[in-house]
């Protein structure tokens, strides 16, 4: 949300849009399943390097991720890492598509992906014993997501409201957000 006290988001109103669910992946080798959220920031603080510590091969973790601009990273920051540093230690990403593929041919490798793009060439892990599902996200179990929201300069009128009605509209939100 826009800072309340920046006179530039003065007059703002905030209209949610949808839920963005974020999954944990590594490289499909990798034989770990699951992963807390103790482990994750060992993980990307740096405190954790080798997949031995947490039951795998004895092989060199290599995290890739987004910039710190990132909002994917910044969702991830916030849930998982409870706003603690990512190492430097890490290979740096600018797009989704990205760390998909540099998780996916990076042996030992590990990321994090908007669901939308999650494919068969990484693994998802569970996060606390918990997958990812949309079902999962609704019910509350799994809680690594953000929402995606529109900014309107007051309250909005004509086109723009009849736009922002449709896409909070059930024939948006059921037949176009997930996918």
């Amino acid at each position: 949300p826009a800072p309340a006290d920046d006179p530039h988001y003065k007059g703002l109103v905030e209209h949610i849009v949808a839920v963005a669910p974020f999954v944990i992946v590594v490289h499909p080798d990798i034989p770990v399943d699951s992963l807390t959220q103790q482990q994750l920031i060992d993980i990307f603080t740096g405190k954790v390097t080798n997949w031995k510590e947490l039951g795998g091969p004895n092989q060199k973790i290599t995290i890739i991720h987004r910039p710190p601009s990132s909002g994917s990273r910044m969702v991830i920051k916030t849930v998982v890492m409870q706003g603690r540093e990512f190492t430097p230690n890490a290979v740096v990403m600018n797009s989704n598509g990205e760390v998909l593929t540099g998780v996916a041919t990076t042996p030992g490798a590990i990321g994090y992906l908007d669901a939308a793009y999650l494919k068969e060439s990484v693994k998802a892990v569970k996060y606390n014993g918990v997958p990812y599902t949309p079902a999962n996200v609704a019910n509350g179990t799994y809680p690594i997501y953000a929402f995606e929201r529109l900014y309107t300069k007051g309250e909005p009128t004509g086109a723009v409201k009849a736009f922002i009605d449709f896409i909070q509209g059930d024939e948006f939100q059921k037949r176009y957000v997930e996918e």
